[in-house]
């Protein structure tokens, strides 16, 4: 297949897929189809089968093209055992808390079914949105990421953290998003092909080993707390 006929197959599942993805994908080693002797690619099922699998694991399981790539070797040299692809992505050494998938923001969700999904109320919204916590889109719409982020404050709640005590997670948030920003935003805006793609895999490495930081963290501060 050439490889706009892998990106119409890829687009039903992955809408943000693009050449530029794919040909990205390729210089990081995760595909290496054939070349005809014209120079073009050549794509196999077992191609596309394997882009699925990448696109899968950053869309659903939000992993680093690091982690996916032993993922991808353990399957080649056979340790990936009965179902290895889901067995291996489910159980990925360095996966990471669901925040670091930085391409599609998912399906638009209104204000009634972000209250109905969670099962908080109108008031808990409306004050997660008014410290800051929460924002709906242009049309007032919001994302699978304000879902995941209403269930974690609904549950803080249920513990005593108010929603103004959740202020200094955003403020924290926001100074680790100042500090990748000065990093990954010269290589985006580089020339070149995949400059964003790069980009955005540079972020998400990033913002995994933040999020293992950030744990490890909190557990040694809280450890001294009860000590």
């Amino acid at each position: 297949m050439s490889i706009g006929s892998v990106l119409a197959l890829l687009r039903e599942d992955f809408p943000d897929v693009t050449i530029s993805k794919i040909r990205f994908l390729e210089s990081e080693g995760l595909i290496t189809p054939e070349r005809a002797p014209s120079g073009y690619r050549r794509f196999s099922s077992a191609d596309v089968e394997r882009l699925r699998f990448v696109l899968t694991a950053q869309r659903d399981r939000y992993l680093p093209l690091k982690v996916i790539k032993e993922q991808l070797d353990a399957i080649d040299s056979g340790d990936g055992g009965p179902g290895g692809a889901t067995r291996l992505i489910s159980s990925a050494r360095g996966a990471v808390a669901p925040a670091t998938d930085f391409g599609s923001r998912g399906d638009r969700v209104s204000r009634e079914a972000l209250i109905e999904r969670t099962g908080v109320d109108a008031a808990f919204v409306t004050e997660l949105q008014r410290n800051g916590l929460l924002s709906a889109g242009p049309a007032g719409f919001f994302d699978e990421d304000a879902v995941r982020l209403v269930e974690a404050a609904a549950a803080l709640a249920n513990y005593g953290l108010e929603t103004r005590h959740l202020r200094a997670f955003k403020v924290s948030a926001d100074r680790e998003a100042g500090l990748v920003a000065q990093i990954a935003n010269p290589i985006a805006k580089g020339k070149g092909t995949g400059a964003r793609d790069r980009a955005e895999e540079l972020v998400r490495e990033i913002a995994a080993l933040s999020v293992t930081l950030h744990t490890q963290l909190v557990k040694a501060a809280v450890r001294d707390v009860l000590d």
